[in-house]
């Protein structure tokens, strides 16, 4: 058993980026079992895996088996093609903070089965100082576009507060099936998991005061559409709930084309041509720099299936978004 104090540079980190960062060489997967069966106490309270740390905070871990890394031997050929392959995925870098062009079916986050993603490659860019570079926030799987990645602790808890606080701003496209009767709006509803102990469970509409829910809140609009049978539409989430942009283009009855989850049209077919894959984009993103404050604003471009289905459809990816007019709480 050992303690650990939270130092000063991990104020406002999560609990289990928190053991992350300490503990590199731990599986996520086994962070996750820690937090959730109680081994792990902060100031001798249990927690949750998203609880947030303060400085001066008491972190009692189990003890830990770190000799057998659960990922593949990593070699010096190897951290060279991952570096390199990350260095090609970068939209924005700076020496704080890099934005990464994440590409659609490279998971973020280690979990059961998975291999290869973006927090164990990331230990390729680890710097002379030993530092390796963090992640700040998360992309389902299948959704590519703007990710975040901070390049040291400080920029890591500083980045983290502002997606707390709401100061981060994002904006996603999507294909979605059929055309909106309100060309833009506003979703409000409370989300929770189906199986609250599984991290990708789907997540359903709930009522507000049912276990596990959490108020969600969605702007959209549609830029355009095709054949009034398929609608290119702009999110503009408030809130960050897990699926959220996709349970609720489900909600309001137009689930997003490639959606393993959420998607169920009855007598629906997908367009030739259209591939069947997750249409949606982290489009664009503008946080405030964490050292200088001043917006660091970043646009991704489309992924390849869906710049097919842009081009099939004829829309034009520099058309004006009219999310950006919506309120941004």
């Amino acid at each position: 058993m050992q303690t650990l104090t939270v130092e000063a540079d991990e104020a406002g980190m999560r609990i289990d980026r928190f053991l992350t960062a300490r503990f590199p060489l731990l599986p996520f997967t086994r962070v996750q079992s820690i937090v959730r069966k109680g081994e792990l106490r902060v100031d001798g309270k249990r927690a949750k895996p998203n609880d947030r740390l303060e400085p001066g905070m008491s972190v009692r871990v189990p003890p830990l088996r770190l000799d057998q890394p659960t990922e593949r031997p990593r070699n010096a050929a190897r951290e060279l093609d991952d570096a390199e392959f990350l260095r090609s995925l970068i939209l924005y870098e700076d020496a704080e903070m890099m934005v990464l062009n994440k590409p659609f079916g490279l998971a973020v986050q280690g979990g059961s089965g998975t291999v290869r993603h973006v927090d164990g490659l990331l230990a390729a860019l680890t710097g002379p100082d030993g530092q390796k570079p963090r992640l700040v926030h998360r992309l389902d799987k299948d959704t590519a576009g703007c990710l975040i990645v901070a390049k040291t602790r400080l920029a890591a808890a500083t980045l983290a507060k502002s997606f707390r606080s709401r100061a981060a701003r994002k904006i996603y496209w999507a294909l979605s099936a059929g055309v909106p009767r309100v060309r833009q709006g506003r979703v409000s509803t409370y989300l929770a998991k189906d199986e609250p102990t599984d991290a990708d469970a789907r997540m359903r509409v709930a009522k507000h005061g049912d276990e596990g829910a959490s108020h969600a809140l969605t702007y959209y609009a549609m830029v355009d559409q095709a054949a009034q049978k398929l609608s290119w539409l702009s999110f503009k989430p408030v809130t960050g709930r897990t699926h959220q942009l996709r349970a609720h283009a489900a909600h309001i009855g137009h689930p997003i084309v490639g959606d393993p989850k959420y998607f169920s049209v009855e007598n629906w077919e997908l367009p030739g041509g259209i591939q069947n894959r997750l249409h949606l984009l982290a489009r664009r993103i503008v946080i405030p720099h964490p050292r200088t404050g001043k917006p660091v604003d970043v646009s991704a471009p489309l992924p390849p299936h869906m710049a097919q289905s842009w081009n099939l459809l004829g829309f034009d990816a520099g058309r004006y978004d009219p999310i950006v007019e919506a309120p941004e709480a």
